[in-house]
């Protein structure tokens, strides 16, 4: 089984290439299920239900979102209705949305995915150890192979994360940071881990917002829009192999891929990647 995990989708710009690249994508590498953290899909910061929607048509299977998951208010009822998404499970008891999400690989094996926050650099969050713990022992018996999205500032959290889960789940695959690292690696009881997956946006951009925007207020510190950025939009994640019949997984390799690189669309991918007709 191969597991497509996309990095932080920023914006129009990223939400649109996987709107055009995501079905040949699929296609080319044979993957069975996708994962992708949305928290920055609406104009840099945040979700709504229509881009949730046009990602789920898209050929997303499952959401994760991070520290910006309620940017957009009106994403709260998808949060709390919809099984395919959630919020970081280490929020406090009561702030909408799920602890994990679910889906059905292409061969019926179920799938879970989970969000932590770290705690460096980051707002105030309950442990991520504990958290993870419980949502395992939740998840008992509902996903047979389980992704585990870090969404964290700091490189030690997302290692430290990573050997606490290490033999319990199949990938702990790091967001956030929207810059993907070169330590992708398996560790022992297979488990796939990198600290940064990428971002799926314009890397033209000072993490996906605009130059002289982020830099014109770093110069003179008078504040500027972030507007997010236009140029080189690229997919960035990480493909996962899974063994089935343990569901640990066996191989990871980065994923990058620019526009230049986009798979030729069939009859059928292009009918894959078409809006659906919905106002909103």
């Amino acid at each position: 089984m191969r597991i497509l995990f996309l990095g932080d989708i920023v914006g129009k710009p990223g939400l649109a290439f996987v709107k055009r690249a995501l079905a040949g994508v699929r296609a080319r590498e044979g993957i069975d299920v996708v994962v992708a953290n949305a928290e920055n899909a609406a104009d840099g910061s945040g979700l709504i239900g229509k881009q949730y929607r046009q990602l789920r048509q898209a050929g997303v299977d499952m959401i994760t979102m991070g520290d910006h998951v309620y940017k957009k208010r009106e994403i709260i009822p998808t949060l709390d209705q919809e099984e395919a998404i959630c919020r970081p499970a280490n929020f406090p008891e009561g702030a909408p949305g799920r602890d994990f999400a679910l889906a059905l690989a292409q061969d019926g094996t179920r799938v879970g995915a989970f969000t932590l926050l770290g705690r460096t650099f980051m707002r105030p969050v309950e442990c991520p150890f504990r958290a993870a713990d419980r949502v395992l022992a939740q998840m008992a018996g509902l996903a047979d192979c389980v992704i585990v999205d870090i969404h964290a500032e700091a490189t030690a959290d997302k290692y430290l994360i990573a050997h606490h889960l290490k033999g319990r789940v199949a990938a702990v695959l790091g967001t956030h940071t929207h810059v993907p690292t070169a330590d992708e690696q398996l560790l022992p009881g297979g488990t796939a881990f990198i600290c940064d997956v990428g971002m799926t946006g314009p890397y033209d951009s000072i993490l996906g917002r605009r130059i002289d925007r982020v830099l014109s207020a770093a110069l003179t510190f008078v504040p500027a829009s972030f507007d997010v950025a236009t140029g080189d939009v690229r997919m960035g994640g990480a493909i996962v192999e899974v063994d089935p019949s343990t569901n640990r997984a066996t191989a990871i390799r980065r994923f990058t891929l620019a526009e230049k690189d986009m798979p030729a669309q069939t009859e059928e991918t292009r009918n894959a990647s078409e809006e659906p007709n919905e106002g909103g």
